[in-house]
């Protein structure tokens, strides 16, 4: 059956960072047919040239489109709030040895369930989801992911040195074990695989090899790692590729870098390593709160987009402070008024592009994601606070929609998204 959504809308089809704006309408209707939006225009108007579809009223609300998640840690759920360490004393204490409590499948099947209801309670839809060291604890993933239908990218985590040693395996069994999954979920549904080195630091050259094997063999598969995140690291990794020329090219140099490969954080880049990225049409996932609770230090906005990266907002989860991309978009705009000249002055069109139409280009599903237009499918979220509280009285009370985005970016919380739709099918509600 067609279905009219009827709502206060808002989204950003065009880049805020080329001159695009903010896209609003108080009385918008969406006609959606198998859960594609086919009209988009005054409901008066999409109600005339439909007039047997459902009407379903959300004018109580705000709708915006899903969000995207560029950087997610599965495994990290029960870490978060691992406070007062920097990036490679928290992955020892707090992250690691829960990451492996994965290697047992019930456990992981629970860590799924937990992680795919948080993401969605948080108004993700699609996501980049950084994975599990167990082959098994990724196949409970895609399993779970498939059932509550999330558009998930995600991959076995490969590493064979640094680490400790239950998390370790080799190049060989990296490749055997991330061909079956790829075979498995790769392109089922709204699944995809990344190829998915944890970092540098603890892929050595041959485990980068069998991930360039992988990317050969299934060319249009993803690849997600982490880069530059912390000076201590980036050291140990210079250390560890004396013949690179820093760490971007530790990927480029074994094919791992182009159209499909998002890095989460380059906190710390040099000049070479912006148009290395550039070159490629890589992304990279800004994580802020991560960054800062982490004292990784601030993401240079301006250089990248100078350097024409393209930049998206992640959550990180563990070493960041939730799923809700809200809260990142918050954290980036602070990190940036910090910056002061150094930094971009972020308006709330720029923090609802990163977290909406800047993840979906990086996730190559800009064709289908992004915004609400004509041709999209229905991946929106329901922004409706509690009746009285301080988001509804300031949403109430916004100046204009802009203002209106800005109390949603600076108030809103997973507890404000009642409605979640991928598909036009309801994959949350938060009745």
């Amino acid at each position: 059956m067609s279905v009219i959504f009827r709502a206060r809308v808002l989204d950003t089809p065009d880049d805020p960072f080329a001159g695009g704006s903010l896209r609003s309408g108080d009385d918008v209707g969406l006609l959606v047919d198998n859960g594609i939006i086919t009209a988009r225009g005054e409901f008066a108007a999409v109600r005339i040239d439909a007039p047997d579809a459902q009407v379903v009223d959300l004018r109580d609300g705000v709708l915006i489109p899903g969000l995207v998640d560029t950087h997610v840690h599965f495994p990290q759920v029960h870490v978060i709030g691992g406070l007062g360490m920097p990036l490679l004393d928290w992955l020892e204490r707090c992250a690691l040895p829960e990451e492996a409590r994965l290697a047992d499948r019930a456990y992981a099947e629970q860590i799924a369930r937990e992680f795919l209801s948080g993401v969605l309670a948080a108004g993700t839809t699609s996501a980049m989801v950084f994975g599990a060291h167990f082959a098994t604890a990724m196949d409970a993933f895609f399993g779970e992911a498939a059932r509550v239908g999330m558009r998930a990218t995600a991959g076995l985590v490969v590493s064979d040195r640094i680490l400790r040693s239950d998390l370790l395996t080799s190049p060989t069994r990296a490749y055997e074990e991330s061909r079956a999954l790829i075979d498995t979920w790769h392109g089922r549904g709204r699944l995809r695989y990344a190829v998915t080195p944890r970092f540098a630091l603890s892929a050595s050259g041959p485990m980068l090899e069998s991930c360039q094997q992988l990317v050969k063999d299934t060319p249009d598969l993803f690849v997600t790692s982490h880069v530059n995140e912390n000076n201590r690291e980036i050291a140990e990794v210079a250390a560890l590729f004396p013949d690179s020329r820093d760490y971007v090219d530790c990927y480029d140099q074994y094919g791992l870098l182009g159209r499909r490969t998002i890095l989460a954080h380059n906190v710390h880049p040099k000049p070479a390593e912006l148009a290395a990225l550039a070159s490629a049409s890589a992304s990279v996932s800004h994580c802020p709160t991560s960054n800062a609770s982490l004292g990784s230090g601030f993401f240079p906005l301006r250089e990248h987009l100078d350097a024409g990266v393209r930049v998206a907002l992640g959550s990180d989860v563990g070493g960041g402070t939730g799923f809700s991309l809200f809260k990142e978009g918050l954290q980036a705009y602070f990190v940036q008024q910090l910056l002061g000249d150094k930094g971009v002055q972020l308006t709330p069109a720029h923090l609802l592009y990163l977290a909406t139409a800047a993840g979906a280009q990086a996730l190559d599903l800009a064709e289908t994601v992004g915004d609400l237009s004509v041709g999209k499918s229905f991946d929106a979220v329901l922004v409706q606070p509690a009746t009285g509280s301080t988001l509804d009285v300031c949403l109430k009370n916004a100046a204009d929609p802009s203002d209106a985005l800005a109390k949603m970016f600076v108030l809103g919380t997973a507890y404000d998204v009642a409605k979640v739709w991928i598909g036009g099918d309801a994959v949350h509600s938060r009745d």
